[in-house]
């Protein structure tokens, strides 16, 4: 497995860790939720380079994604 890939892999199962707890929703849910973001859109492309940031960090655009509709930067 290249390594985009596996960081890509990760930082979705940390994303969703934080989505199962904040939002007190199932694991199924939480990954239909990230799944069908924009968020996770990016971060599946190589070319934003999204893979290398912290699932922290990739949590809060989520989080903004889902309060305003829109990612932030928006340079992604």
């Amino acid at each position: 497995m290249d390594n985009v890939k596996f960081l890509t892999e990760l930082n979705t199962q940390e994303v969703v860790g934080y989505i199962v707890a904040d939002e007190g929703i199932e694991y199924d849910e939480a990954i239909d939720r990230f799944y069908t973001s924009s968020t996770f859109q990016k971060l599946s492309d190589a070319d934003t380079g999204l893979y290398r940031e912290s699932s922290a960090y990739l949590y809060e655009l989520y989080k903004t994604e889902r309060t305003t509709g829109k990612i932030t930067p928006t340079d992604i």
